[in-house]
């Protein structure tokens, strides 16, 4: 597949396509702020952007797409920001995630969902249920998510196995901990990317990112769209994946 970058076309591999992209979708703010715009205006237009991303990547062919909805630390922001990032929860979960089911499309969670309100932990139960035998591609949602926790709460899991003797220490290995943690039984990411500028992973998927290539966008995660995600693939096909095998 070509597409303009810059001055010349460039081809995509569609036979290397990265299996699992995590997207950290920065900068809705910013871009409210820049058109003078509550900053739930900017959540909403990134809602629309992430409507658009999972168009673009089921269309490409890409398995696994994974973004980061709302962390743990998300809930410091002023009580209206909060509700307002709930209220569009809701929404796309009545509308939009519907749409994406009629599109064989599987959604699911990861995060402790506890915390929100039991309208959207119904509604999200719902949405995981009615998509589980979807194979189109699966979406992967960060609800209240935070690596740190993610491996607290994976760490709990595996002591209480312990406590009551169904594992005992020398047995536990990586892949006890990888069969603890909420994304349990999916490819970790091979591209990592983030809008807006930064250049930080934001306490995002800390154990599955160890070897994925991280791709920087200055774009604001609204007016990220298919030419934003085709240069990030670009990026990630041209890039020489080593392990730390040398």
């Amino acid at each position: 597949m070509f597409f303009q970058k810059k001055e010349k076309a460039v081809s995509i591999d569609m036979t290397r396509l990265p299996k699992h992209i995590a997207i950290i979708m920065d900068g809705n703010g910013r871009w409210a702020a820049k058109r003078a715009l509550p900053r739930k205006a900017g959540h909403k237009a990134g809602a629309e952007a992430f409507e658009r991303l999972i168009t673009d990547a089921k269309d490409l062919g890409i398995q696994h797409i994974t973004v980061y909805a709302f962390s743990t630390e998300n809930w410091k922001r002023s009580d209206e920001e909060v509700n307002a990032i709930m209220d569009l929860m809701r929404h796309y979960l009545k509308n939009s995630f519907q749409r994406f089911l009629k599109d064989n499309v599987r959604m699911h969670i990861i995060g402790d969902i506890s915390r929100l309100d039991k309208d959207i932990q119904e509604q999200i139960q719902e949405v995981e249920e009615k998509s589980r035998e979807k194979d189109g591609m699966t979406v992967h949602i960060a609800l209240n998510y935070g690596g740190r926790d993610e491996l607290l709460r994976s760490v709990q899991k595996i002591t209480e196995k312990a406590l009551n003797g169904q594992i005992s220490l020398p047995d536990i290995t990586e892949e006890t901990i990888e069969e603890n943690l909420d994304t349990a039984g999916i490819p970790d990411p091979e591209l990592l990317i983030r809008t807006s500028g930064e250049e930080r992973i934001s306490n995002f998927l800390l154990w599955q990112i160890a070897y994925s290539e991280f791709y920087f966008s200055d774009v604001l995660w609204p007016d990220f769209n298919k030419k934003d995600l085709l240069e990030a693939i670009y990026y990630y096909q041209n890039r020489e994946r080593r392990f730390g095998g040398r």
